[in-house]
């Protein structure tokens, strides 16, 4: 639940309520193919409960994800298909953010854009220095993606409860 931890800290209450609000709950079994590797993608996905694995093409399985994971930020950001497939291996609930939907709010909104990119590029920073520590190229002193940035404890209980919030308002509509 890490990444929604990043995501949430640097959006606002109001921002978290219209995610909630625009996207569309989803009921998912497993083998559902969320996203295709290469393929379009037309929305921002977070997992609201349940398991996905993230599975790249040659390699095989990569990840295993569950709540409170975003799906689909890399493309957002840079455009680009996406490097992995994401398949659902247990029942799952998932929010689905329509892209055209969630770029018309970023080009309308440009505070939002700022906190929303921000946090992104925040994630995926912390997420490429644990995987070149890990590779053996990095400092000790760099933080895995499993711990809690010092910086963001703070901000960690308003996180987790804007989501608590999220799945409440999502989970009984």
């Amino acid at each position: 639940m890490r990444k929604v931890l990043y995501i949430l800290s640097r959006l606002s209450d109001e921002d978290v309520d219209w995610i909630a609000q625009t996207g569309k709950r989803t009921k998912h079994v497993s083998g559902d193919v969320l996203i295709k590797q290469g393929g379009a993608i037309d929305s921002l996905m977070f997992v609201l409960d349940g398991k996905v694995n993230v599975e790249v093409e040659g390699v095989g399985q990569v990840a295993s994800l569950g709540s409170g994971e975003m799906l689909g930020e890399i493309s957002l950001v840079d455009e680009s298909p996406p490097s992995a497939t994401v398949v659902v291996v247990e029942p799952s609930h998932v929010l689905h953010v329509p892209r055209s939907t969630l770029n018309a709010k970023l080009d309308a909104d440009s505070a939002f854009a700022a906190r929303l990119y921000r946090a992104i590029a925040m994630f995926l920073s912390i997420r490429m220095r644990s995987t070149v520590q890990q590779l053996g190229y990095g400092k000790a002193t760099v933080a895995s993606e499993d711990e809690i940035d010092m910086a963001l404890l703070d901000t960690v209980t308003v996180a987790g409860s804007r989501f608590d919030r999220m799945i409440k308002k999502l989970m009984t509509a």
